[in-house]
Parts: C-alpha cells; structure tokens; sequence
C-alpha cells in the first residue's frame, strides 16, 4: 500500500488558505454576522457574545449594537458602552467612532465632550473620516476644545479628501466665508460639487447658490434651478425655497406661479420663514393659488415670528409689513381665525 507522503504543517496551512479555508473563529464570526443581517437575533447575540467574551474586538462591536438598538436583547446602553469600550481599547476604530458618540450624546454614561473628543481622536487618527468630520465640527463648535477654525478645517479636509460629504459641505462652507482658511469660491466650490455629485441635499443647494450668485463661476440661473430642484427633491427647505423664487421671478426657468407656490408651501410647512413670506405674498395676490388674506396673514405672522436671526432681518421686517397690510383686510372673525391658525401651526419635517 502506497503511503501518502508528509508535509510540514505550514505547506498544509497555506495550501489550505489557497483554496478557502477560513479560521473557525473567523467563520464564526462570519456566521454571527449573517444570523444578524438576516434579522435572527437569537443567533447572532449568541454567536456575537461568545467571541466576544474571548476578547474578539468585532463581536463586541456588533453585540454593543446590538444591546444600543435593543435587536434580540433588551435596550441597555449601559452594557453597550460597556462592550464598545473593550473593542475601543484594542483600537477598533468603528468601536472608537461609536464610544464617542455615546460620550457626546450621553447615553449609558454621563454626557462628556471632553471624553467624547478623546475617542473621536483615537479613531480619527485612524483615518476614519466619520471621526475626522466630527473633529471638525467640535473644532469650529468649541465643544470639547477651544474653538479653533484652522484646526477643524483640517480635520475637516482630511475627511474630505475620503470622500466623506458632511466635510466636503463644511470645507466648502468654511472657504466661502474664510473660516480658518482663505476666502476662496472656486475651491469652496469644487468642494461643494464633490458633495453635490454623492447626493448631498445641502451641499446642492450650496452649489446652485453658487451659480446663482456667480460665486467662483459665471453666473447661470439655469444650473443653479438644476441644483436647487435636485436638493429641493430630498426636501431641503432652502433649495424648495430658492426654487420658488425662481418659478415666480422666471430666473432660469418659464415663470410659473402654480409651481413656484407648491415649492414655497414644501420649504414653508418646515419653517423657512423666508418662504412662509413668499407663499404670503401668492395668497394675498391670488398668483398660482386662490387668493386668501387670511391664509395669507397666517403665513406673514409665521415669518415675522421665526425670522429671528441677524440675516433674517428684512425678511422680518418685510413680513411685518405685510402682515399689517393685509390685517386691514380682514374682518373681526377673519382675523380671530388667522391668528388662531398660527398659534395651532406646526413645522413638519420631509424625509
């Protein structure tokens, strides 16, 4: 009988590895994570907790997941922030990310800035971009540090540079107003642009701002309706607000009262305060829309009461105006009901 000849074990163990053997704690693991994406949580806890009281950085993430959103376990954060804390400390940087998180919110441990800021760093320093943009963000807060532009804008651009869009927004935001580096509208807008293209609602916005205003590139209403109207399709009250002003002055679209009225309504149920004036002027004037003094004094009472910021001011102004323009208009009981539709109105948010 021939004998089969042999071989060193680590031949066997690379020639294995070349027709896919996998580790049985990594197959495990693996095992774990499709019981958990096929929603058997019974599985994964089990398959997750086991790995991860031998100290497998990976499992405790997921079962620190798994207790924060309450999946096949009670809701406990406590024992979540317990779990990311030993995956965080062998310098899993999602685990990091999400300590600092809970830290920052203060959920299953005290509210912390300063610790939140510690862990955001470990897991920054990682290059995790997510970490990074909120590094920024803290940096230009001060919240955790002091408040220092040039340090979040470098955070901020090295997230960016990962393609990470909330950075890309705020780089952008921060050369357009020169916050921590040079005023610059050519580079905040190929920062815009990189955000815009991944579908960023805001950084749209920002981008059609930019062609409206011909900030770092020729002036063209017509790209900045294509911008507006993309933003203003994932709800973004700003852009359904600039959009309405382009359907009712025909800038860059055919003049259009009825769609500017429906882009107006969209941006004024959200709380813009600046289209909760233009929708006012439609209704007082009948243009797209039957015409409505006291719905009218409604939305200008509304704009008058929200525009509370320095740069709202002639919104404000304007729309006081124009409330006490139209309350002229109206009888006793017509004014009693608009008021009474103002105080009764709530904010809605798109999805």
């Amino acid at each position: 009988m021939s004998r089969v000849p042999m071989i060193a074990l680590p031949i066997v163990l690379f020639l294995l590895a070349g027709i896919g053997v996998v580790p049985a704690a990594a197959q495990s693991l693996n095992d774990a994570r499709a019981a958990y994406e096929r929603g058997d949580y019974d599985a994964a806890h089990r398959g997750f907790l086991g790995l991860a009281e031998q100290g497998d950085a990976d499992a405790q993430f997921y079962l620190a997941q798994m207790y924060r959103n309450g999946q096949g376990v009670p809701q406990d954060y406590v024992e979540a922030v317990k779990w990311l804390r030993s995956a965080a400390e062998q310098d899993l940087a999602i685990a990091q990310l999400f300590l600092g998180l809970m830290h920052y919110i203060g959920e299953g441990v005290p509210q912390d800035n300063a610790e939140a800021l510690l862990w955001f760093r470990r897991a920054a320093e990682q290059d995790d971009a997510a970490a990074q943009a909120i590094l920024g963000m803290m940096h230009r807060a001060g919240q955790g540090v002091p408040q220092d532009h040039a340090e979040a804008a470098k955070w901020f651009r090295r997230a960016a540079e990962r393609g990470n869009t909330t950075a890309q927004f705020n780089l952008g935001m921060m050369h357009r107003t020169g916050q921590g580096v040079p005023q610059d509208h050519t580079e905040a807008l190929l920062w815009f642009r990189r955000a815009a293209g991944q579908g960023d609602a805001k950084a749209q916005t920002q981008l059609g701002m930019a062609y409206y205003e011909g900030q770092g590139v020729l002036q063209d209403y017509a790209e900045a309706v294509k911008w507006f109207r993309r933003a203003a399709e994932q709800g973004d009250a700003a852009a359904q607000g600039l959009l309405g002003l382009m359907y009712g002055s025909g800038q860059g679209v055919p003049q259009d009262y009825a769609e500017a009225v429906k882009w107006y309504r969209g941006a004024a149920g959200q709380g813009l305060a600046a289209a909760q004036y233009g929708l006012g002027l439609m209704l007082e004037g009948g243009k797209g829309v039957p015409q409505d003094h006291t719905t009218a004094h409604m939305w200008f009472n509304l704009a008058a009461a929200g525009a509370t910021t320095a740069a709202d001011k002639e919104v404000r102004e304007r729309s006081v105006r124009a409330r006490d323009r139209v309350e002229g208009l109206l009888s006793p009981e017509a004014l009693s009901r608009a008021h009474r539709m103002a105080r009764e109105w709530k904010p809605r948010k798109e999805n």
